[in-house]
């Protein structure tokens, strides 16, 4: 045996060579990085050939070959005697018998070469890792030493537990090691000393205060050498002074009808008594909720408080309950909805802000935008009475007068372009049509509506937690249905998966689409061609008031005297004329109008 230099590329594959397989790339990148950084550590071994003049190598292939890939033009070699089996049984024995080394080994390796005058820089260029992957194996080198010896032996953690017990300190290390050190043949309960060593982190990425807050509240960042590279991983153990620091910045940054409020024990905002939560885009008049989340993050909340309306009789058609109310307040509660009453809720909001947002950019034809106008009207949050009726009043919104006012020039006759018509039109129909599930409700219109503009691309993404906890066990397994997400044997387990998934496409419940079922339309149908009919059987109001005479020209027996002697008489009228009253205050200018133009609300300026 003898300690000689050849050139790499002078060398010969051995045929008999036991390892065939070929190595990763990782693993080739790996072994050239260190051999351009600190060598060939181990010559490779070669004998004579038998034949010739060469060498052959018999261990050390990769090392050969990397040493070619780096360019070295010598390398050491020792040489041994040829075998008679070209060192088959030398190489089967070298590669079985050769072991890994043990993790708590390759830790304390690292720490070892820190100490000896190594940087992590060049410790990581060595070993062809990454300067984090290094840190990170300093600080397991840093456990308390008890445990490495444990660790050593194969009773090992699993990640999670590693990673909790490498954060924590030395001294707290020591006092649950010993609370929870293993009896002699038995494992450690690695899960019992992770929990006692488990701390509430609160993260820099929730954070929104900035550097000043941070340091007038004593906060100080380590960095989560576990967490992704990609990410803020720095993180705090100083809850009360994060939290302290949260609830700083949203006093200074509190908006305009805005409110810190608390969660409940569901981490939901307590929102005030009375107060409607809003799912969708706030409105004008709409107030803002700010409040920290479980993460001790900033999370906003949209909600508006009730008008303050008189009492209504019990057969009013606005009031939930009453005559053709809402469908969805006539659901019995025997067995939980697909959809709970705020999923409900949250569908109608959303319904309404994608119509809406359709209604002021999607392209509409002029005839549809017609057909909609009609339909508009009939939805059951408008109350009209036409002019052919006694009362000839209006009720309703004042913005409706803001919109036909644009049709009438300085002459006092409508005067308009298509373009200010278009314009009108949709707004019109933005303030006439709604899907929400109070007061507004236009009913099955705003579904027809909606799915004539194609609504339904403009719905948001429902696959939140917030949502997906609205909805029942077999709802939520059928969002699975097309998605990689398998069920859980728990339902917070599948909503988890669905949220996450979710996370990066769009996510639209069926029941919140626009379209409505067949047997609803329908029965719709049915209901109002059948009220259409009854109607086309009476006459049009003419000379004789709109009563219709009998066979002979008497006055048909069936209608009342009273009837006939005297028209209907409104409650406002009753009120002294209230409407009039109403119709002159439309030329004072609104307070709302004046602040919010519906132009600039919506982006609509024309097309």
């Amino acid at each position: 045996m003898q300690l000689m230099k050849v050139d790499p590329r002078a060398l010969k594959d051995n045929p008999d060579n036991t390892r065939q397989s070929k190595s990763t790339p990782q693993a080739d990148e790996l072994l050239l990085a260190t051999i351009k950084a600190v060598g060939v550590i181990q010559p490779p071994i070669i004998f004579p050939e038998a034949e010739g003049n060469g060498y052959v190598i018999e261990a050390g292939h990769r090392r050969t070959r990397m040493a070619i890939a780096a360019g070295i033009e010598e390398i050491d070699v020792i040489v041994v005697e040829a075998a008679n089996d070209n060192g088959a049984m030398r190489s089967m024995i070298e590669n079985i018998a050769r072991e890994p080394l043990n993790p708590v080994d390759q830790w304390r390796g690292i720490e070892r070469l820190v100490a000896l005058g190594w940087t992590e820089e060049t410790i990581a260029i060595a070993l062809a890792l990454p300067i984090r992957q290094i840190r990170k194996l300093r600080l397991l080198a840093n456990v308390l030493p008890a445990m490495l010896d444990r660790m050593a032996k194969g009773d090992m953690p699993n990640e999670q537990q590693l990673r909790t017990i490498s954060a924590a300190s030395l001294d707290d290390q020591k006092e649950v090691w010993k609370a929870h050190k293993p009896k002699k043949g038995h494992t450690a309960a690695w899960w019992a000393i992770a929990n006692g060593l488990t701390k509430t982190c609160m993260y820099a990425r929730d954070a929104s205060f900035g550097d000043d807050l941070r340091q007038a509240y004593g906060i100080e960042w380590a960095e989560d050498l576990f967490g992704p590279a990609d990410e803020d991983n720095r993180y705090t153990t100083n809850v009360e002074a994060f939290l302290g620091a949260q609830q700083e910045w949203m006093s200074s940054n509190l908006p305009k009808k805005g409110a810190i409020v608390e969660v409940n024990n569901w981490a939901q905002p307590q929102l005030p008594p009375k107060a409607e939560r809003v799912y969708g885009k706030p409105g004008k008049g709409d107030c803002t909720a700010l409040y920290l989340d479980r993460d001790g993050k900033v999370q906003t909340a949209h909600f508006r408080m009730p008008e303050v309306k008189k009492a209504k009789g019990k057969g009013d058609v606005t009031v939930p309950g009453g005559e053709d109310g809402n469908e969805a307040t006539d659901v019995a509660a025997k067995t939980r909805p697909d959809v709970t009453r705020s999923g409900i809720d949250m569908i109608g909001d959303f319904r309404t802000d994608a119509l809406h947002e359709a209604l002021a950019r999607a392209p509409i034809e002029d005839d549809t935008l017609m057909a909609m106008l009609v339909l508009a009207f009939a939805g059951q949050n408008v109350s009209v009475d036409s002019g052919s009726q006694v009362s000839g009043h209006l009720y309703g919104s004042r913005r409706f007068a803001w919109h036909a006012v644009r049709l009438i020039g300085e002459s006092g006759k409508l005067e308009f372009d298509m373009d200010t018509l278009r314009v009108a039109a949709r707004l019109t129909l933005i303030d006439a049509l709604s899907a929400r599930t109070n007061r507004t409700d236009s009913g099955l219109v705003v579904r027809i509506a909606g799915d004539a503009v194609g609504a339904d691309a403009h719905l948001p993404n429902m696959g939140t937690e917030e949502f997906l906890a609205c909805l029942s066990r077999p709802a939520l397994e059928a969002s699975c249905g097309g998605t990689s997400v398998l069920p859980r044997p728990r339902v917070r387990d599948t909503r988890a998966a669905l949220v996450e998934h979710f996370n990066e496409e769009r996510f639209v419940h069926p029941s919140a689409l626009f379209a409505p079922d067949d047997a609803r339309m329908a029965e719709w149908l049915a209901k109002n061609i059948e009220l259409g009919s009854q109607d086309d059987d009476a006459p049009a109001d003419g000379a004789t008031g709109g009563i219709e005479d009998g066979v002979d020209g008497e006055p048909d027996p069936s209608i009342e005297d009273d009837a006939v002697a005297k028209p209907h008489v409104t409650a406002a009228e009753d009120d002294g004329n209230a409407a009039d009253t109403e119709l002159e205050d439309l030329d004072e200018t609104d307070d709302d109008a004046s602040a919010d133009d519906p132009d600039t609300a919506y982006g609509i300026a024309g097309e």
